[in-house]
Order: structure tokens, then C-alpha cells, then sequence
């Protein structure tokens, strides 16, 4: 009977496209707000460029993860196809291949090229896709999963900022923007990191410090200029 098992890293496509676009939704608005807040602007003025931030940075988001999973997967494809040529013109010269794979993993040369034999057998391009190129199917490039995820996370984590502005005081509304989204960075680095079996405080920590520099950073020019960023 087949003992089915769930690995984390099953969560890799998906997972590293959503926590990117929900930290970077958080971080650039809250800071994008902090800074107009910084330079004397209306509740009006500040919620309009959170507004505008969220679109843009949702919109950007899915094009820049859209184009950049592309690419992985137009290399993978590349790589694949090669392997395919290379097993139809040069298949003994690919099996010596597969072996030699196998010996350096610690098998012994008799007992590699037995399973070199079948593996190439039963599938001689999946076996040399997983064994030479590394290429996994739970880990295969996926374009629109990856822009669908980044733009959703960066659109939720962005409206955080936006109704903290709506709700806050205008006498402490950079603190408290500041201050939410601090907090929220810190529970999505935490929740980002235990999904992928890593610390969680460390996870939260480095998250909330890059995120209270970017505010602290944009804070000041804001304040030195004093216009709207």
C-alpha cells in the first residue's frame, strides 16, 4: 500500500509568489503613506496615493512575476527539449550519463547502470530531467499561479495601510500605520516561515526590520522635502 506523504516543498511555487506580494504590498504602501503623511499632506491626498499604490503595485507585481516565471519556464522547456534530441541521436552516450550520475551518489557502477537501464526503459526523459537537469514537476516553473498570487497578496497587504489611514487618528496616523504594519510583517514573516519549517522569530524579525527601514527611509524624505512622494 502506498504511504502518501506532503512535503513542503510543494508549497514553493505558490508559496514564495504570495509572501513576496503580500510583504511588498505591506512595506511599499505603508511607506508610500508614511512618506506623503511625512510631508503635510490631507487624510485625502494620503489615501489617494495608497490607493494609486495598490493598483499600480498589484498590477506590477503580476507582470514582473508573469514575466520573470516565464523565463524559468521557457528554460526549462529549452533544457528538456535538448535532452530529447540528445536521447534520440546519442542514447548510449546518455545512459553512460544517467550511470555516472547514479556512482556519484555513492552506487555502485554494476548496480547504476542496471537502473540507469530501466529507468531509461520505462521513461528515458523524465529520468533524465529529474536526474540530470533537477527539474521536478512539484517544482516546474508556473507563470500565471505565480502572477495570480503575487497580485492578490500585494492588493491585501497593501489595503492593510489604506485602512489603517481610514481608521487612524490624522494627529498619530503615520505611527499608527507605521506601528500596524509593523505588526503585520512580523505575523507574515512568522506565518511565512513556519509554512516552510524555519523559525519564526526569525522570520519575523527580518522581515519587520527591512520593512520599519523602508518606512524610516521614505518617512525622511518625505519630511525633507515636504511634498507629496
Amino acid at each position: 500500500m502506498r504511504h502518501p506523504e506532503r512535503h513542503r516543498t510543494e508549497r514553493i511555487g505558490w508559496l514564495r509568489a504570495a509572501v513576496l506580494g503580500a510583504n511588498d504590498g505591506i512595506v511599499s504602501t505603508a511607506s508610500l503613506v508614511v512618506g506623503v503623511a511625512a510631508a503635510n499632506a490631507d487624510r485625502n491626498g494620503i489615501l489617494v496615493a495608497g490607493i494609486a499604490g495598490l493598483v499600480a503595485g498589484a498590477l506590477s507585481m503580476a507582470a514582473g512575476e508573469y514575466v520573470s516565471v516565464s523565463s524559468q519556464a521557457d528554460t526549462e522547456r529549452a533544457d528538456v527539449a535538448r535532452e530529447r534530441r540528445e536521447l534520440a541521436t546519442a542514447p548510449a552516450a546518455e545512459e553512460d550519463e544517467l550511470t555516472g550520475i547514479y556512482v556519484a551518489r555513492g552506487v555502485e557502477p554494476a548496480t547504476a547502470r542496471i537502473v540507469a537501464q530501466q529507468l531509461m526503459a520505462h521513461d528515458a526523459l523524465a529520468a533524465h530531467a529529474r536526474d540530470e537537469l533537477g527539474l521536478l514537476e512539484v517544482l516546474a516553473a508556473r507563470p500565471i499561479q505565480a502572477a495570480l498570487a503575487s497580485a492578490a497578496t500585494f492588493a491585501l497587504g497593501a489595503a492593510l495601510p489604506i485602512l489603517t489611514v481610514i481608521l487612524a487618528p490624522p494627529a498619530a496616523l503615520s505611527m499608527v500605520v507605521a506601528g500596524v504594519s509593523l505588526a503585520c510583517l512580523a505575523a507574515l514573516g512568522a506565518l511565512a516561515a513556519g509554512a516552510g519549517g524555519a523559525s519564526v522569530a526569525i522570520g519575523a524579525g527580518r522581515v519587520a526590520f527591512w520593512g520599519a527601514l523602508a518606512m524610516a527611509v521614505t518617512a525622511g524624505v518625505g519630511r525633507l522635502f515636504g511634498a507629496a512622494i
